[in-house]
């Protein structure tokens, strides 16, 4: 029984840890002393200079422990060796949670991503959650932009400060969430955003940046809405659409 409960609390600690890359990105992580940070690696290969001497300056500073590997092992960490520049960084990511907690909420205004793949995208998207009226992303873990430095800078700093509800795929979520008002986004839904009632919980679904939402994704939506278009005008990139939908009154 003790075994059980140690997995389940250890399981839920590394559910929140989000591991980036790249000398700068970690020299702005480690400078934000609002971001709680679990561990630095760095490849062994490292010469102690530059950006790698502030790096260290700074995990010390913070009494953040430093871990050694050679590249190879790096790289397994960070999963990504062409762009990592031998460091890594293990982020305690508060607001980085199973979308599974939304069970127990009773009101909730958030936005759902199906198959948004641009991390530039993911990033303005955040970007504009954080700074409007919605109380969290819902981001599959399948057939989805990852948490990345790219979507790092594209956010602009508003990465951690909005909850991210994580999920295999929006299949697996959105049945469970009772009494909730889910809406598709489609340029061919004939009510519009501003038609649709305000809810005690509703989520906004943005499809793909080119196909839109999924049949299958949709079939588990209550009601599909649009934003009117002007002079010939055909669609929105997504992150402009959340935007709207995040400023929504």
């Amino acid at each position: 029984m003790q075994d059980s409960q140690a997995y389940k609390e250890k399981k839920a600690f590394f559910d929140k840890v989000i591991t980036l890359y790249g000398r700068n990105v970690l020299v702005e992580v480690l400078q934000d002393e609002t971001i709680k940070i679990h561990k630095v690696h760095l490849a062994d290969s490292n010469k102690e200079d530059g950006a790698i001497k502030t790096i260290l300056s700074l995990a010390k500073k913070r009494n953040i422990e430093v871990y050694y590997h050679k590249k190879a092992a790096l790289s397994r960490i960070s999963k990504n060796a062409k762009q990592d520049q031998g460091v890594a960084i293990d982020i305690i990511a508060q607001g980085y949670q199973n979308a599974k907690e939304l069970l127990i909420l009773s009101s909730f205004k958030l936005i759902a991503l199906d198959g948004i793949h641009n991390p530039q995208n993911l990033g303005m998207i955040i970007r504009s959650c954080a700074a409007g009226n919605i109380d969290g992303i819902i981001l599959p873990k399948k057939s989805s932009a990852k948490i990345s430095p790219l979507v790092m800078k594209a956010s602009a700093g508003t990465l951690f400060k909005l909850p991210i509800y994580f999920c295999d795929s929006l299949e697996d979520i959105l049945p469970a969430l009772q009494e909730t008002a889910i809406y598709s986004l489609s340029s061919h839904a004939k009510k519009s955003l501003y038609d649709a009632p305000k809810e005690q919980k509703s989520i906004f679904v943005l499809g793909n940046e080119s196909e839109g939402v999924s049949k299958e994704v949709e079939s588990l939506c209550n009601d599909s809405i649009s934003i009117a278009m002007q002079r010939g005008v055909e669609s929105l990139n997504v992150a402009v659409t959340a935007a709207l939908i995040a400023f929504r009154q």
